[in-house]
């Protein structure tokens, strides 16, 4: 049965699990990993709404000097906020180009905002305040697809002319509607009746890993596996990018490799083109003329 007057699949309440306080630990246990692998299941199933998605966000940030920006309410979104907050230490998406809001402000990271997610004016403050424009790509995240705060977001973020894109664990609801780009992630009823936190949470950390991974490798953020745009500096990473640069050029000598990455402060595409023989300046024209591309930098090298 389902809450009075409440279709949506993510307040379904199963007469099925009624008892389960009732249960042993590990029946409790498997029923809730099965859940979870539910929440896989329906990143899997979206995977055609997912590529939609990227090839749109990829060509208006690719053509442009366009922000990426993630929004949500709740759970949702510290989810969101998680995802692109990684998107500078991972690939060396500049901070100029990435926006991150969660209903609330801040504090809603770390504690939960009363009201904030039913604040229409406060989202149309922010669209009008960040200046969102043709530019920008804008993905709203909400396990209910009600929020109204992102919906409201979505709709004013869409009329300013930005790509919009909207996740959400329920079908037909306002913020797939709202959207260009709908993304349905059919997790279906949740153990803890309401609690999206667990199986829909679970299929938006893998949507959201899947779109910006897939976004940033379509962005020329990568090479193959390799994160040569990496950002983040630490010993460990030190280490990374070493091992990085021996296998895009297996013959440099330790040496070398260090001189390069020391020149090209630390940036593996630069340091690579380097070690090929290029000097800095050559380097980052390289670059700059292949759209990112160390593939076809080196390339342009004889590589």
């Amino acid at each position: 049965m389902s809450s009075p007057g409440d279709s949506r699949q993510t307040e379904h309440i199963s007469n099925d699990l009624l008892d389960l306080d009732l249960r042993d630990n590990t029946s409790i246990l498997n029923t809730l990993v099965d859940s979870q692998t539910c929440g896989v299941n329906a990143a899997r199933n979206a995977i055609a709404s997912l590529d939609a998605a990227v090839t749109a966000a990829a060509a208006r940030l690719a053509t442009s000097n366009g922000r990426l920006v993630m929004i949500g309410a709740g759970a949702s979104g510290r989810l969101a906020v998680q995802d692109g907050a990684e998107l500078w230490p991972t690939y060396g998406w500049p901070a100029s180009r990435l926006l991150l809001s969660i209903a609330g402000g801040e504090g809603a990271l770390l504690h939960s905002i009363e009201g904030g997610e039913d604040n229409a004016d406060n989202a149309r403050h922010e669209v009008e305040s960040h200046t969102i424009d043709k530019n920008d790509v804008v993905l709203g995240i909400a396990a209910s697809g009600t929020s109204i705060w992102t919906v409201t977001w979505i709709e004013h973020a869409r009329n300013a002319g930005a790509l919009t894109i909207g996740m959400a664990n329920n079908n037909d609801t306002p913020l797939l509607l709202a959207c260009e780009c709908p993304v349905y992630l059919n997790s279906g009823t949740e153990v803890l009746a309401g609690s999206t936190r667990m199986a829909a949470g679970t299929a938006q950390k893998v949507a959201l890993n899947m779109f910006s991974t897939l976004l940033m490798i379509r962005l020329n953020r990568t090479y193959g596996n390799l994160m040569v745009d990496m950002a983040a500096i630490n010993t460990k990473l030190d280490d990374r990018r070493l091992r990085m640069l021996n296998t895009l050029v297996p013959n440099v000598d330790a040496t070398t490799a260090a001189d390069a990455l020391r020149k090209a402060d630390g940036w593996v595409k630069l340091a690579a083109l380097i070690c090929l023989g290029a000097s800095h300046a050559e380097g980052v024209q390289l670059l700059d003329d292949s759209g990112g591309s160390l593939r076809v930098a080196m390339s342009e090298l004889g590589v």
